[in-house]
């Protein structure tokens, strides 16, 4: 079984989109903006003027909400020298992080970079693809691992093919 297919990640990736979702419909909620209409494509344009004045989970929402005018892509989410999606890509990652309550310092660091990672994994290589999205249900659990436990399963992680690292699904394995 690939690691994409299984229920472990697929819940994860569940979760982040639900979380970004919710995050989007809050955001227009407040600022009185029905979602799905031309309205709230404008206020994600809006958003993505400034993301540093924004969670990166509305950030995320925004793009969500627009389409690539280069490629066709979600914004964002397009082919790596999509010169428009690699552009919005990075503003994704200037959006403010506020640690949910419960969890370890920099987690949500953690879940921003694995589940842009695990979103878009076209954008990103195998090795990193492998890394973030086994991590991404323990980091939605408020775990981070330590830096030599990082360490050691990056080391891991470079020890393996392309199709083992498909294949990878247990982060016990590499810790």
């Amino acid at each position: 079984m690939l690691r994409v297919d299984h229920p472990r990640f697929q819940s994860a990736l569940r979760e982040i989109e639900d979380s970004l979702d919710a995050a989007w419909k809050t955001l227009c909620a407040e600022s009185d903006v029905t979602p799905g209409t031309p309205e709230a494509r404008d206020l994600a344009a809006v958003v993505l003027q400034d993301t540093s004045e924004f969670d990166w989970r509305v950030v995320d929402g925004a793009l969500k909400q627009l389409t690539c005018t280069e490629c066709g892509s979600g914004l964002g989410a397009g082919p790596l020298g999509c010169t428009a999606c690699d552009l919005a890509n990075g503003f994704r990652f200037a959006a403010r992080e506020t640690d949910r309550p419960g969890a370890a310092p920099n987690n949500e660091h953690a879940v921003r970079v694995a589940s842009a990672v695990a979103r878009t994994r076209h954008r990103y290589t195998p090795r990193a693809r492998a890394g973030y999205e086994i991590a991404l249900p323990g980091l939605l659990a408020g775990q981070i691992p330590t830096t030599p436990q990082a360490q050691r399963a990056k080391d891991r992680i470079n020890q393996l093919s392309d199709q083992e690292l498909d294949q990878l699904i247990d982060p016990e394995v590499l810790l």
